[in-house]
Parts: C-alpha cells; structure tokens; sequence
C-alpha cells in the first residue's frame, strides 16, 4: 500500500485552536460568576451543569425556551457591535419563559464560528452574562465550537437556551381572560430581534448615514442595534401582587399574530394604536421600505414589547407598580367577546 508522506498534521492546521478556546473559557468564568445565584452548584467547565431547585417551590413546573437572534448578526458583524448581542440572545428566551409565569433560573448559550476571535467572542459573552444578570438567572454553561470553513470570515452564530420555574398552581395560560379585561402594553427598546431581513433590505435600498443623529443623537445605527429589553424583574414583581391572567411577548408576528397566542377561542382583544407612542424607528422603516400599515404590525413589535392582560379592575394599579419598576406601561386595549371567525387581535 502506498502512503503520502509528508509534514505532522495538528489540530491548529486544520483551523482549530485548542488554546483559543481554553483562553474563551477562563475569560467567561468571571462573567458566569457575577451572575450566580441560588441553585447553582459547580462552576463553567464542567461536562454538565448543575442547578439544585429551589426549596420555596412545592410543585415546581420547569418552563424551558430557545432561541436565537435571527439576521440582527449581520448587522452586528457590519457594525462591528458585539457587546449587546448577547443581551438580545437571553431576552429571546427568558421573555417568552416569563410569559407563562416562570421565573429564569440559569441560561446556556452555543456559540459557533469558522476561526475563534478570543477578544471579540469575550464582547459577546459579557452581553450574555449582563442579559442573566437584568434576568435574575445563572449563565451556567454553553458550547463555543470552531468549525473551519462552515462560516464566512468574521462571522458566528447564537443560540441560547434558557430553564425556569414555575408554581403549578399559578401557571400563566391565558383561560382566566374574559371580556371586560384590560391589554398593558410594556413599550419596547426598538426592533428588538425581529424583522431584521426587512429592516436591512430597508437599509439596503435607503443607503443612509447609519452614522449621523437620528433620534435625539441617537445615531440610525444605536437605534437598530438597541438590544431586546428584558421585562423579567417587572413583572416578577408584579405577579406576586395581582393575578395576571395572560402575557404575550411581542416577537416576530408582531401583535397580530402574537397576542392570540394566549387568548381563550372566545374573545378578542381590541388595541388602540393611538394609545402608545410608535418609536420614530418603525416610522422610518414604514416610510422608506414604503411597508404596508399590516405588514408592519405583522413584522415589527412597532413599540411595544411585551402585553400583559389583567383585570379592568387590577389595571390602573398595575400600571403603576410597572412604572415604578422602571417600564413604560400604556393601556392598550380591552378584550371583547368574539363573534364567529373575527380576529382574535384587532388594531384601530
């Protein structure tokens, strides 16, 4: 048999750098340790990690969610802005735990790439860590995989996976709606992490200074990459005061189709859009993408992140604990009874 000889062969040859990644590592164990809280049991690098539940649960229910941050990385790449991404990585899944009443307990994240860039890798995982920490959960482990020539130069991919808890007896499914009941909406930090092929073909046919003042100083730049609010100590706080019958996290789908998502067959919700101001960023991107009003509010949160449903007479109250908490809360809407094959959100 014939064999080619030639020159030893490493793992760094073929585009792996061990050492990169062992460096990663010592880098994000600091960040895991300032989010750590009660549960927590080991540290990062381990081959599992380890979370003990807390005694105050009688019927714990876990509540788990996964995500990612969809084309926003492509904008992040072009910007080179890496230090809040990681923030959006963990609202995706805490936001959409919360809403079933689940309180965040740790997160994991994965992060993939062609060639490991340590100092950049590190800007991501301190935006991970600042998500759990605004979350009240543990980062307490993840995956960083180097895989040469899976990915275009300078480029990485997200995921994130998040567990919570929640009391059985106060799950959050929406059955308690009924007409009569008031829609909050939580205002957003801007376009969060949705409708962003949109918003960068918008970006692509408008050519603008990304740049120059576009909000109050804010740069069209700061505005698009404002990372996805984290509505967890808010309204974890708000649960232990009233009962809040139903929540929606704005996501893709906007309103629309989002809402519906924890409403009863039998009613409906009817917002009013001159209720709560519309960020001057949806303006623009309506404006310049000349973009349907539906195809908006199917898209884009248009300023509203989150949707609480409580009773008419908990709303003024919950409002106020919202507000003080540090939200922008807006009365929305009501829920009405449904008639046959209406829309289940309706927006004047």
């Amino acid at each position: 048999m014939t064999t080619t000889q030639g020159p030893s062969l490493s793992y760094r040859d073929a585009g792996v750098d061990i050492d990169a990644g062992d460096a990663l590592v010592e880098r994000i164990k600091p960040l895991a340790r300032k989010t750590r809280r009660e549960g927590v049991l080991g540290g990062i690098g381990g081959f599992g990690a380890l979370f003990a539940m807390p005694d105050r649960y009688r019927e714990p229910v876990l509540v788990s969610g996964t995500d990612g941050v969809g084309t926003k990385l492509k904008l992040a790449f072009a910007l080179n802005r890496h230090d809040t991404i990681g923030q959006d990585l963990v609202a995706m899944s805490v936001n959409d735990i919360l809403v079933q009443g689940a309180e965040p307990l740790f997160f994991l994240d994965y992060f993939s790439c062609g060639k490991l860039d340590v100092d950049r890798a590190e800007r991501v995982m301190r935006g991970i860590a600042r998500g759990c920490e605004l979350a009240g959960c543990a980062l307490i482990g993840g995956e960083t995989a180097e895989m040469p020539g899976m990915y275009p130069e300078g480029e990485y991919d997200l995921a994130g996976f998040a567990v919570g808890v929640a009391e059985k007896s106060r799950l959050i499914d929406g059955r308690g709606i009924c007409p009569g009941d008031v829609v909050l909406g939580l205002a957003s930090s801007g376009a969060h992490s949705n409708g962003y092929s949109l918003l960068r073909k918008i970006i692509e046919r408008a050519r603008p200074d990304l740049d120059a003042p576009f909000d109050g100083g804010v740069t069209l730049a700061d505005a698009v990459m404002t990372p996805t609010r984290i509505y967890v100590a808010a309204l974890r706080a708000l649960m232990e005061k009233i009962t809040v019958k139903g929540m929606a996290h704005i996501t893709g789908g906007g309103l629309l189709e989002n809402v519906p998502r924890v409403l009863p067959g039998n009613v409906a919700a009817f917002l009013e859009q001159s209720a709560w101001p519309r960020p001057p960023l949806f303006d623009w991107l309506q404006r310049e993408g000349a973009v349907a009003e539906n195809e908006m509010r199917r898209v884009f949160n248009c300023g509203i992140g989150m949707v609480v449903i409580v009773a008419k007479e908990d709303a003024a109250f919950a409002r106020a604990c919202l507000e003080e908490a540090g939200e922008r809360a807006f009365c929305v809407g009501e829920i009405r009874a449904r008639r046959d094959n209406e829309p289940q959100t309706q927006i004047d």
